[in-house]
């Protein structure tokens, strides 16, 4: 159903606290697979990728965005879930998700889902989350909250353009307000 697409920096922790959120969706059946996207010259996230049985997918040397279009390329679901790594999903996000996918796809309307934002309760707060705060007042959700659309629908937008700059924030600008919905669930965001 739902093909998962984690952008890593070959850093361990945050791709795992990702991982550990998912682990009840692939059990419920919502996640299908996970693709681990790295740009590191390590082989630390190939090893996490084994280990969770995800499939690992090396772009050394090519933009954040050049690594995520490959990704969604190579997903096997008609749904994709892109979150940045170190994201965690509240655990609502799993009933949640399956009544959007559900909802959207008996609909005429393409949709797209972005989770709620919320600030980790450990981190301490700094000048920069309430600028964060102001920009998604003002600019809309970004990039870090996670996106979850169809796989048809992404194609349509053209996807993550691998030479544009900023180009997870043109996907979303290009979504529009009337065509993406902000879902309750909240996204832990470190």
């Amino acid at each position: 159903m739902l093909s998962v697409i984690i952008p890593t920096e070959g850093l361990e922790q945050p791709a795992v606290a990702t991982l550990a959120a998912l682990v009840p969706g692939a059990a419920a059946g919502v996640v299908r697979e996970v693709l681990l996207v790295d740009r590191s010259d390590s082989n630390t996230i190939e090893r996490v990728a084994d280990v969770a049985g995800c499939r690992f997918l090396a772009f050394k040397g090519t933009t954040r965005a050049a690594a995520l279009a490959a990704g969604a390329r190579q997903a096997r679901g008609p749904w994709l879930m892109f979150l940045h790594a170190g994201a965690v999903l509240d655990s609502g996000w799993i009933e949640e998700t399956a009544q959007f996918i559900e909802r959207v796809s008996a609909s005429d309307r393409p949709r797209a889902g972005i989770f709620r934002y919320a600030r980790s309760p450990y981190a301490d707060p700094k000048l920069s989350d309430g600028i964060k705060y102001l920009a998604r007042m003002i600019a809309g959700p970004s990039a870090e909250q996670g996106l979850l659309i169809a796989r048809d629908h992404y194609e349509r937008l053209g996807g993550y353009a691998p030479d544009a700059r900023r180009s997870e924030a043109r996907l979303l600008r290009q979504l529009g307000r009337s065509s993406r919905t902000l879902l309750r669930s909240p996204i832990i965001v470190a």
